[in-house]
């Protein structure tokens, strides 16, 4: 009996940027159906999620939060005030800066946000347990990445 050849190391199903593409693909379509009826692309909805966090916030501090660009948050900002969730307003101390602060329908929208992430464990068909585990190890990927 021959010794087993050692695993391709270019193999596509080795490579953690492949696994991490896909799986983010397919997850993020699981989020665009439950969060189509509340109006809210995905990246739409991580804004307002930073928002609940804290309202007002600077654009700066959204997109450090979020780890999005101006140019990319810029225009979910746009479409978010201009559907009524949230008001852009030059920040009181340095006028350099855009204060985003949600309005009383980005608040209102938290009520049917609170059943996102029930339906999206419900899909997955994962328990918390397991999906607490894998946020937690891709917390600890992004911030390997991210030095």
């Amino acid at each position: 009996m021959s010794p087993a050849l050692p695993a391709d190391p270019l193999a596509l199903d080795r490579q953690v940027c492949f696994a991490l593409a896909a799986a983010s693909r397919s997850v993020i379509g699981l989020y665009r159906a439950v969060l189509e009826p509340m109006g809210l692309t995905h990246p739409q909805y991580l804004v307002v999620l930073a928002l609940w966090e804290r309202s007002p916030r600077t654009v700066k501090d959204i997109g450090e939060a979020l780890h999005l660009e101006p140019a990319t948050l810029s225009p979910l900002l746009k479409r978010l005030e201009a559907a009524g969730m949230l008001t852009r307003t030059r920040n009181a101390r340095d006028d350099r800066a855009l204060d985003v602060a949600l309005t009383p329908a980005g608040l209102a929208l938290r009520g049917a946000a609170e059943k996102v992430p029930a339906q999206i464990v419900q899909r997955l068909g994962l328990d918390g347990g397991t999906l607490e585990g894998i946020r937690d190890g891709l917390t600890l990927l992004l911030a390997a990445s991210a030095r």
